[in-house]
């Protein structure tokens, strides 16, 4: 159980902004419950963060809402179901982090990528969807968005937060030695490892998610923030802040 049913269908946040909590997977054996988040342009096309496994009554939901124009792979293991959503919406525009390309045809996957996100959003979202790549580490770097309109904040892997009341005994050992257990979830340990010669990058980044000033901070795994951001972002990066 992924802990956050009803899956694979859309959840309203505010207008125009979605959440789709996905299946499970597995991540060198470990499950990892999934989200995406989805977003109406002005425009009226979707924009897709992180996508979760397709379904038939998903890809009609979402397809409800407007045309899928826009799929994001926000960082180097958050692109796995990029492929089945690029099958069903032929015309959307697939968005890779730095690092993503390289991975997947690493894993044996030959994926089209149309274009690299960056520090500075493309015109198809700017001024509605805020956007940066965190910088620090030469391992994980993670395009950040926020948008404008909701205050939110979407985050994929820099803060996780697994609710002990989902995990199974084991997972509930793990995630409190790694600091991804809620309530006091952070950037998993590992990961903070491969900052320690970029704190001061990391750093800026963060700050500048502060100054964008968030009300709500949607996360790709556990419980997600949906009051208190900028409080919660002090609190997770207080190792670096």
């Amino acid at each position: 159980m992924a802990g956050y049913e009803p899956l694979n269908t859309l959840k309203p946040l505010a207008d125009d902004i979605w959440l789709v909590d996905g299946p499970s997977i597995r991540f060198y054996g470990v499950p990892f419950s999934t989200r995406m988040t989805v977003v109406r342009l002005q425009n009226g096309d979707i924009w897709l963060h992180s996508p979760t496994k397709i379904s038939d009554a998903l890809k009609s939901e979402i397809a409800a809402l407007g045309p899928v124009s826009h799929l994001i792979a926000p960082n180097w293991i958050h692109y796995a179901f990029v492929t089945e959503w690029q099958a069903a919406f032929p015309k959307a525009r697939a968005y890779a982090a730095p690092g993503v390309v390289a991975r997947a045809k690493k894993h044996g996957m030959n994926m089209r990528f149309d274009e690299d996100l960056s520090q500075t959003a493309p015109d198809a979202w700017a001024g509605q969807i805020k956007q940066m790549v965190v910088e620090g580490s030469k391992i994980h770097r993670e395009a950040v968005f926020f948008h404008v309109a909701s205050h939110t904040l979407i985050l994929t892997d820099l803060i996780e937060n697994f609710e002990p009341r989902n995990l199974s005994r084991i997972m509930r050992i793990l995630t409190r030695f790694g600091g991804i257990q809620d309530p006091d979830g952070k950037m998993p340990r590992d990961m903070q490892m491969t900052f320690s010669k970029g704190r001061r990058k990391l750093r800026a980044a963060i700050e500048q998610m502060i100054d964008w000033g968030p009300e709500r901070i949607i996360l790709a795994h556990g419980r997600w923030y949906d009051q208190d951001a900028v409080a919660e972002l002090k609190r997770a990066f207080r190792w670096v802040l």
